[in-house]
């Protein structure tokens, strides 16, 4: 059964005319009357009575309402894809990392909302590993996230680099480690640590550092919050390594103090992920957009070494 049957059918039950209804659909007569008749082979009955008029037969009055609904649910279909493909969709899910959300994401938002008024902005703020899961389940529609090539290597995602930065060395300003500049990984050992939870790309980058120094990393807890992170530190000798975005404003508690690490290569990149479908949609594509013009090259990641 194909659609181009059943609107010839319909065409046909309103005009009760082959030839009217071919004008109508724009074919000829003899193409209405094969769809039709192939339409009658697959169902096993007659549609029409055929005389001066076609009148429906009993089968054709008891089909008739499912054909229509078929059609509107069709015709539904693409004025909806239609919509959307114009930029007309009620939400943008978006699924960011904290220190995203946090520092960065608030001007894009804005911007966007000045942009497409009609579209509402859903933002939430997860971990890098499960910004990823609700991306692939199809919950959100772009998600802003620590790079982790093990999960996004699939060849349906898109993944847009956006900036690199520093990983840095939070304590308590009255720390022991404040007396380097760039803290030793042998003196950063000795310390107990807070990291964040399983599901946070940071908490990964930091065991594999650790690893890579061949030394143990003492976690003493395990936080998802950067205000918790914060208040913990400045308790005592517990230390943390966060990245530069996340203590950009640190400068300005003078009970906490940030230090280099005396590995210069330890930073972390954050990306835009989403899929290639999504990207046919004009509001995603213009967020996915503004983050590359708001969190990418020109926001000059340089400008947070200057909190230090």
């Amino acid at each position: 059964m194909r659609l181009e049957q059943l609107q010839a059918f319909l065409a046909v039950a309103d005009t009760a005319s082959f030839q009217q209804a071919a004008r109508r659909c724009n074919i000829t007569q003899s193409t209405v009357s094969r769809q039709i008749q192939s339409l009658e082979a697959e169902l096993g009955a007659p549609l029409f009575h055929r005389g001066s008029t076609a009148t429906l037969t009993t089968i054709g009055e008891r089909f008739l309402p499912r054909a229509q609904r078929i059609c509107r649910e069709w015709q539904t279909a693409v004025d909806d894809i239609g919509e959307l493909l114009q930029g007309k969709q009620p939400e943008l899910c978006i699924a960011a990392i904290h220190s995203v959300c946090a520092r960065y994401l608030p001007p894009v938002l804005q911007t966007f909302c000045r942009d497409y008024p009609g579209v509402q902005l859903r933002v939430t703020s997860l971990g890098s590993d499960r910004a990823l899961k609700v991306l692939k389940d199809g919950l959100v529609d772009l998600a802003i996230v620590m790079n982790n090539r093990f999960l996004t290597s699939s060849a349906e995602l898109i993944v847009d680099p956006l900036y690199t930065e520093p990983v840095c060395v939070l304590m308590s300003a009255q720390h022991p480690l404040t007396r380097y500049q760039q803290v030793p990984w042998a003196d950063l050992a000795q310390y107990p640590h807070v990291v964040f939870k399983d599901g946070y790309g940071m908490q990964r980058l930091v065991q594999e550092q650790f690893q890579r120094q061949d030394m143990p990393l003492k976690v003493a807890m395990e936080l998802n919050t950067l205000d918790a992170f914060r208040g913990i530190v400045r308790q005592g000798e517990l230390v943390a390594l966060l990245p530069a975005s996340a203590l950009s404003d640190v400068h300005q508690d003078e009970t906490l103090a940030i230090r280099d690490t005396d590995t210069p290569t330890l930073h972390r990149e954050v990306v835009l992920v989403t899929t290639s479908d999504r990207l046919q949609i004009p509001p995603i594509a213009h967020f996915r957009d503004l983050a590359h013009q708001l969190l990418g090259s020109q926001l000059g990641i340089q400008s947070l070494l200057k909190i230090r």
